[in-house]
């Protein structure tokens, strides 16, 4: 059997009753041998209850104590390891087999030194040398050698194999949860990283991934107490320090995410992702300089993360260096091609560097969506002028006024639908082909094949959220709204992001589950107090619920951080202030969202209700035809014309505004315009 935890000399008990130094080493006569056995102990007692900082402090000073102990030279490569120095970690292991500390026993380490320096291949053939008493820990560091190198499948069986003779090995828990996790699989993640803190309650590496997935899970606020659990073992476990910060960060708590960071550069001078986090938090500061600096200290190190290739584009971008920010993005979007923040960025910067038919091509399948937005629809809109298309560009400016549909569209698509087929069909195991099968079928409007095809992708990826999602928008699709509903609650049960919670609460509303739609995105923003999306839609439902102080308490904490140029978001504050009996302000608010968007419905209706309710009928009503003419669908629009034609005497034109506001089932105010109806007779 092999032993659950990968210490240097098996069990802490066994180290210290051996006698340390009895390791066919002996000490030179100089040597404070007492000293060096009792640090050496002390070493791995911190080991033992995770606190790989102490543990490498103590092997340090048991090295000072006896310069020559090969024991305290393998104990120290043993703690550098554990904290992530491969590096140093290599060097000891030299320095122990120099002192003539036996080779067989160092393999294991040796190779995870190599590991963490990035050499796979050569981790993995070292691993194979460790003798039979380090064979756990040999075969979890071979196994993530594997992965590394890029067969994660073959590492997920080494790691079962040796599980099924050591269910209780902690390590090689949390390592086949990080391999899962890095390949997708949520769902198996989360359980192995429960059984690894559950078999072993000091395993920090552990500790450290649970927060990860529970961030991923359930939302950043319920991710922290996991880092610091962590970090309460050991307080300078940098990758803890670095997952604690990034989580602070997005929660607002700054000055904490600051310490965080400057903790970690302490434990570790120079972290590269250290720096790249305080970078982040000037930026956000509006301090591009200082970000600019930061990210040259990290020396190009990070220049291929996605995070990294956002802020530097950002940056560019900001700075007017445009091929800068278009090579960064366009990185990103290579990494990403789904992601729809790079693509709009780089839309925006191919558009300013004068390449109109490059911005088309990015923006394209943003653009292809229902509810794509309002800045990316009017960004292609300029393209196509630019590129002398005139038609094209009045379609798509005259789609940039309309309100967005929220809505679960899936990514648009102009790929042939043979060509992703003929990929489906060529790998038929690869769920990203088989997902892009499913949006294909879904964009040619084949709505029966794209279920079939996405349940299989379900049965093939049960772990992965993407593949409920997947499902769900086919619902959808389908006007199968409570079914959606049901296929993304799978998909929140193990990945609780925006994307996933705007899906939810939008089927669960259609469905006409609103009271479960409101305590998702309750929670949600619970969780990511932070989130621009999820205050978005919970002002809206406050209005929707008349709870108009809470609206604009919400709304205006929003206006202090985005600024005062988001014309809808100065709509519904005009729409709040003038529910809350303050149409005056209500009216500030609704004439700065209308010169921003003009040919916005909202905006033009909440200025022109907002007059209305000052009791300007008639410059009211000019306002509140022109939304009513551009958007009429939409029976809020309707309604408030319906009421001011009504307050002008002009019943028969209210009458037929406030039928047809009524014919919409998802009108609200259904009794309030029953009401006026009766009265107008």
């Amino acid at each position: 059997m092999h032993k659950s935890l990968p210490y240097l000399l098996g069990s802490v008990a066994t180290i210290a009753a051996a006698g340390l130094l009895a390791v066919g080493c002996s000490a030179p006569a100089r040597a404070d041998a007492t000293t060096a056995r009792t640090e050496l102990a002390l070493s791995a007692k911190a080991l033992g209850i995770g606190n790989y900082s102490a543990a490498r402090n103590h092997a340090q000073a048991a090295i000072k104590a006896d310069p020559k102990s090969g024991l305290a030279h393998a104990m120290l490569a043993r703690s550098f390891v554990s904290v992530g120095d491969g590096i140093a970690a290599e060097g000891e292991v030299t320095r122990a087999r120099a002192a003539g500390f036996d080779p067989a026993r160092t393999h294991h380490l040796l190779a995870q030194a190599w590991l963490l320096q990035g050499q796979a291949n050569r981790a993995f053939a070292e691993a194979g040398k460790a003798p039979p008493r380090y064979a756990g820990y040999a075969i979890r560091v071979g196994a993530r050698a594997l992965a590394a190198g890029g067969d994660p499948a073959r590492a997920q069986g080494v790691l079962a194999t040796l599980l099924a003779d050591t269910p209780n090995d902690s390590f090689a828990w949390s390592d086949l949860g990080r391999i899962q996790y890095q390949m997708g699989n949520l769902a198996g993640a989360i359980t192995a990283a429960q059984r690894a803190t559950a078999a072993n309650a000091n395993n920090v590496e552990a500790l450290t991934l649970r927060g990860e997935l529970v961030r991923a899970q359930y939302g950043l606020v319920a991710a922290l107490p996991w880092f610091e659990a962590a970090l309460a073992h050991d307080a300078y476990y940098v990758p803890a320090l670095i997952e604690y910060a990034a989580t602070l960060g997005e929660v607002g708590r700054y000055q904490d995410m600051l310490a965080a960071t400057r903790k970690a550069l302490a434990a570790r001078p120079g972290s590269v992702q250290a720096l790249y986090l305080q970078a982040v938090l000037a930026a956000r500061a509006g301090k591009d300089d200082l970000a600019r600096q930061l990210m040259a200290r990290t020396k190009g190190q990070l220049d291929a993360m996605p995070g990294a290739l956002l802020l530097n584009g950002t940056l560019a971008y900001k700075a007017g260096v445009y091929q800068q920010a278009i090579d960064s993005w366009t990185l990103l979007v290579g990494q990403q091609p789904t992601n729809i923040v790079a693509r709009r960025l780089l839309g925006a910067a191919l558009l300013r560097s004068g390449d109109a038919r490059g911005a088309l091509d990015m923006l394209k399948p943003i653009a292809l969506r229902a509810d794509a937005d309002s800045y990316t629809l009017s960004l292609v809109g300029r393209a196509f002028e630019q590129s002398g298309e005139r038609d094209w560009a009045a379609t798509y400016l005259d789609r940039s006024a309309l309100p967005v549909q929220v809505g679960s569209t899936p990514f648009g698509t102009d790929d042939g639908l043979a060509g992703l087929s003929l990929a489906a069909h060529t790998a038929p195991d690869e769920p990203v082909a088989q997902l892009g099968l499913v949006r294909g079928l879904l964009e040619a409007g084949d709505t029966a094949a794209a279920l079939a095809k996405a349940q299989s992708l379900v049965a093939l990826t049960p772990g992965a959220p993407s593949a409920y999602l997947a499902l769900g928008d086919t619902l959808m699709a389908m006007n199968r709204a409570g079914d959606a509903a049901n296929a993304y609650r799978h998909a929140i049960d193990i990945r609780f992001d925006e994307p996933t919670m705007l899906r939810t609460v939008d089927a669960l509303d259609r469905a006409g589950r609103r009271a479960e739609a409101a305590n998702v995105l309750a929670l949600f923003v619970s969780q990511n107090p932070q989130n621009i999306a999820g205050q978005r839609l919970t002002a809206h439902w406050q209005i929707a619920g008349g709870d108009w102080d809470a609206a604009i308490e919400t709304l205006e904490s929003l206006r202090q951080r985005i600024g005062n140029r988001d014309a809808a978001l100065l709509a519904e504050l005009s729409y709040a202030y003038t529910g809350e009996g303050d149409a005056m302000t209500g009216g500030v608010f609704g004439k700065a969202a209308y010169a921003l968007a003009p040919m916005n419905p909202a905006t033009t209706d909440a200025y022109g209700w907002a007059l209305y309710q000052q009791g300007k009928s008639a410059l009211a009503l000019q306002l509140l035809e022109k939304a009513a003419s551009i958007a009429p669908e939409k029976s809020e629009l309707r309604w408030h014309l319906g009421q001011a034609y009504a307050d002008l005497d002009r019943n028969a034109e209210a009458k037929t505004q406030i039928r047809a506001a009524l014919a919409d089932p998802s009108f609200a105010d259904r009794a309030a315009a029953l009401a006026a109806l009766k009265v107008l007779g």
